[in-house]
């Protein structure tokens, strides 16, 4: 069988449901690519990963078409045969943004928060175990590992860090650390502080609730050792107040923030505009260091100070 696929958010990130889905095939005897619109295939598979990204409106010339992804429908997953192969990094070439030696998988998945912005409750639920490291590694030294709250399944979540501290492998927790339950464990900040990190450790401030706890566990995790010591938080875009004194609030603490603006999950939702300017100069480091959010002018005519006024 000839196999097509398409990333449809394009993003500088490997679909790991499509590596799956190709070293499936190939091992079945399927020639398997990126699709080539000018050319006829068996069967295509497309994943979409958010669901605002425009979809592919392109003709595809298959037999059998298959869409899957959150993207998609939420409730969707690979078959298990599927799921559970060594995903093909084949597919992807080396470039800028993928240097052909990163593993990218899940130790856990779910969630045991259900915040009301978040589509993982709904789609994977409780947290519970999924992988272990090594199997993920496959003889790699470093690691993408996209679980939303590995600090919450126990045990298992302890066992895996230490294993990822032993061997010495690189890591970044993607989706980040839950600030609450580092706080909660004096011996987390420890563990963390003995992992090699590819990347600034992750928190959340996705509300005011948080500042108090994203500030305790910069402190705990600083206090252990953690290298480096530089740390990096969400911030959710809810409200204009909350979210610009979020923002100052972790440059205060000298911890790198990130403005997400929020998101509905409907395909035609409309972000507003202050959401727009807040995250462009949040996310711009030589525009956040050059002026405070109200004195920003993102474009000709217009200062930001006058969201406030409103």
């Amino acid at each position: 069988m000839k196999i097509g696929l398409i990333d449809v958010d394009g993003h500088n990130f490997p679909n790991l449901a499509l590596m799956k889905l190709a070293a499936y095939h190939k091992a079945m005897g399927d020639r398997v690519e990126w699709v080539n619109y000018f050319e006829r295939y068996d069967k295509v598979y497309l994943s979409k990963v958010f669901t605002f990204t425009s979809d592919i409106y392109t003709s595809i010339q298959a037999d059998v078409v298959e869409r899957g992804g959150t993207g998609y429908d939420i409730h969707k997953k690979l078959p298990a045969e599927i799921d559970c192969m060594q995903p093909d990094y084949s597919i992807y070439p080396v470039c800028s943004w993928y240097d052909g030696k990163t593993a990218y998988g899940f130790l856990t998945r779910g969630c045991i928060r259900k915040c009301s912005w978040c589509i993982v409750p709904q789609k994977e639920g409780m947290v519970r175990p999924c992988r272990d490291i090594e199997d993920i590694l496959q003889r790699r030294n470093a690691a993408v590992l996209m679980d939303n709250n590995i600090l919450a399944t126990g045990e298992y979540g302890i066992q895996q860090l230490k294993k990822i501290a032993e061997i010495g492998c690189k890591v970044d927790f993607n989706q980040g650390l839950d600030a609450r339950l580092i706080v909660s464990n004096p011996n987390i900040p420890k563990l963390l502080s003995k992992i090699k990190w590819l990347n600034p450790v992750r928190l959340a401030c996705d509300s005011s609730a948080m500042m108090k706890i994203v500030e305790q566990a910069a402190v705990l995790l600083r206090s252990a050792g953690l290298k480096p010591t530089c740390l990096f938080a969400y911030v959710l875009l809810t409200d204009l107040q909350s979210s610009y004194e979020r923002i100052n609030f972790l440059k205060k603490l000298d911890i790198m923030p990130f403005a997400q603006p929020y998101r509905d999950f409907t395909p035609k939702q409309i972000i507003p505009h202050w959401q727009r300017d807040m995250a462009r100069w949040c996310n711009d480091k030589a525009i956040l260091k050059s002026c405070d959010f109200k004195d920003y002018r993102p474009r000709k005519g217009f200062c930001c100070k006058e969201y406030f006024s409103v």
